[in-house]
């Protein structure tokens, strides 16, 4: 079925080619192409996300005893706030839109992003931000007050180093601004003619809402960190209550960029989750309106739960219930999206290759996690277990058990479309293994802590709680283990592996119909949608294909 036609493109200069890719050295430059720049995004953020697993695990080795005997309990604190501000800051939400990068351009039928420059720039802040974030530990004074950053706890202790962490997380959330401006412009200004938005891939939709919500609220965080650093530096009171200052206000501002961050770390996923279920089953997504506009709906409801967050605070009581309700009511266009991917899986012909089995543990972690927030939504519930391990399990099963599942469900889908390589499935599903049995030892038993009263962020505990702190961090090893599979297959494959075709999975979406990978400036003529593959307001017929050749070279390769 013909989804696009290509329109003659423009006479090229001499010398240039609509078939010229990059070359290795530009992935090392200040490069406008939103393909370089998605790569550059991609390979640097998986390393930060080492770098955080890394401290995740002497955080873990700490706690596998309940005497504070690996590190001091001051370098304690500083790693696991630098474990939580890495992987937040320069892992899940630059990841996030490192894939962004890549794909919408690609998906919309443009040549680039809207602003080429500005998208480079929004990169190249990154490095710097977590070179200087990593150095506030080599400073003798780490920031230790977590990756919330309450006063007045970060303002006695820690003071250089809590300096460091507010303008590099303020660096980063300029980043995620420029960013957001950009997905924006380029999803409103430059789709391709014929693509209305209701033909867009979900994953655009899913981008959409990310970039408003990030554009609406990343601003008040800045204002809370610039705040709070003149109250560090400057000695002012805004929130230091010695001086008169408030300190709730700054928690009610960080939790207003805070809670919704949640969700733009979660909404890019659930789109790459959209289009890798229905490819890999074989059958047009179900419900795909539903699913573009709760997309927005999560978006919106996001902007008014923030204070749940705070029901120990001195929250009035009438207050408390508008955001209980608020929070339980976000649960039912996220439950929207589970039914439509499980009705979607229904009946196909599912190809349980590694994209695909992420993406199904994807949904079955965040389910668990998803239940767990409506619990933690619960007054009552919540401040029976606020500030224990219960909390620590949620926040895990939704940003592990959900956005990197569907990281790694967007590596290995697309990764053939980046490299013009494919990945090697064996090695791709022992990944997989490892990651499933780890994360769920690592976190799942974190749920009886925190209902047991094991308070988070000590390194001593009452011994009682040793043998499943003992699992935890056993499990964690585990995770950090099944990282090596991953690394080497995606080292060895983009040297040596199998070529990919254009189409591997035989997808339907506009990227996929361009050269792997795809040329500079992605198609060689302009794209016009005819009847395009999220047209499922029109009966069409299911494709039914085998397994492409490659596909099963690639398999008995493995």
């Amino acid at each position: 079925m013909t989804q696009t036609q290509l329109e003659p493109s423009a006479p090229k200069p001499a010398g240039h080619s609509p078939h010229e890719v990059r070359k290795w050295i530009d992935y090392f430059t200040f490069n406008t192409d939103h393909k370089v720049i998605a790569v550059q995004y991609l390979v640097t953020t998986f390393i930060f996300y080492c770098i955080g697993g890394v401290l995740a695990d002497l955080v873990r080795t700490e706690l596998r005893t309940p005497s504070s005997d690996f590190v001091s309990p001051e370098l304690y604190n500083g790693l696991f706030t630098l474990h939580a501000t890495i992987m937040i800051f320069l892992w899940i939400v630059p990841a996030g839109a490192g894939l962004a990068n890549f794909l919408l351009p690609l998906m919309i039928g443009a040549k680039d992003m809207a602003f080429p420059r500005l998208n480079a720039l929004a990169f190249w802040i990154i490095p710097p931000a977590g070179i200087l974030l990593i150095s506030s530990l080599i400073v003798g004074d780490a920031p230790d007050a977590g990756w919330t950053s309450y006063p007045p706890l970060s303002l006695v202790t820690g003071k250089v180093g809590e300096a460091i962490w507010i303008m590099s997380v303020l660096l980063l959330g300029t980043s995620s601004i420029l960013g957001a401006i950009n997905f924006l412009v380029t999803i409103f200004k430059m789709r391709t003619p014929g693509m209305t938005f209701n033909k867009m891939p979900l994953f655009c939709w899913a981008m959409l809402s990310t970039s408003a919500l990030a554009l609406i609220s990343t601003p008040v965080l800045a204002g809370a960190l610039i705040l709070l650093s003149f109250d560090l530096i400057a000695g002012t009171a805004f929130f230091n209550p010695t001086g008169g200052g408030d300190p709730v206000v700054y928690q009610h501002m960080f939790w207003f960029y805070s809670h919704p961050a949640v969700y733009i770390m979660i909404l890019p996923f659930f789109g790459v989750i959209s289009e890798v279920i229905p490819v890999h089953s074989r059958k047009p997504i179900f419900g795909y309106q539903a699913i573009a506009y709760s997309s927005l709906a999560i978006s919106f409801l996001g902007l008014i739960v923030w204070a749940h967050h705070m029901f120990t605070s001195g929250v009035p009581d009438w207050l408390r219930m508008f955001f209980m309700i608020a929070t339980m009511i976000i649960a039912v266009p996220t439950g929207i999206k589970i039914f439509s991917w499980l009705a979607t899986m229904w009946g196909g012909k599912i190809r349980l290759n590694s994209a695909m089995l992420f993406a199904i543990g994807f949904v079955s972690t965040f389910v668990i996690g998803g239940i767990s927030g409506v619990m933690l939504a619960s007054v009552p519930f919540d401040i029976h277990v606020h500030d224990t391990y219960f909390v620590v399990a949620h926040l895990h099963y939704v940003l592990f058990g959900g956005a990197v599942f569907g990281i790694f469900a967007g590596y290995y889908h697309w990764f053939p479309k980046i490299t013009g390589r494919m990945l090697n499935e064996f090695w791709g599903k022992v990944h997989f293994v490892l990651t499933l049995v780890g994360m769920n030892m690592t976190f799942l038993p974190m749920h009886k802590l925190g209902l047991m009263g094991m308070n988070r962020r000590i390194a001593q505990y009452d011994p009682q709680f040793t043998n499943l702190n003992q699992v935890c961090t056993y499990g964690s090893y585990i995770l950090a283990v099944s990282t090596l599979p991953f690394i080497v297959n995606v080292i060895w494959n983009w040297m040596f592996g199998a070529k990919a075709s254009d189409n591997p999975w035989q997808a339907l979406t506009l990227e996929w119909m361009t050269t792997s990978p795809p040329a500079i400036e992605n198609f060689e003529g302009q794209p016009v949608l005819k009847t395009g593959p999220y047209d499922y307001g029109m009966e069409r017929e299911e494709t039914d294909t085998a397994i492409t050749e490659q596909e099963t070279a690639v398999a008995a390769n493995s």
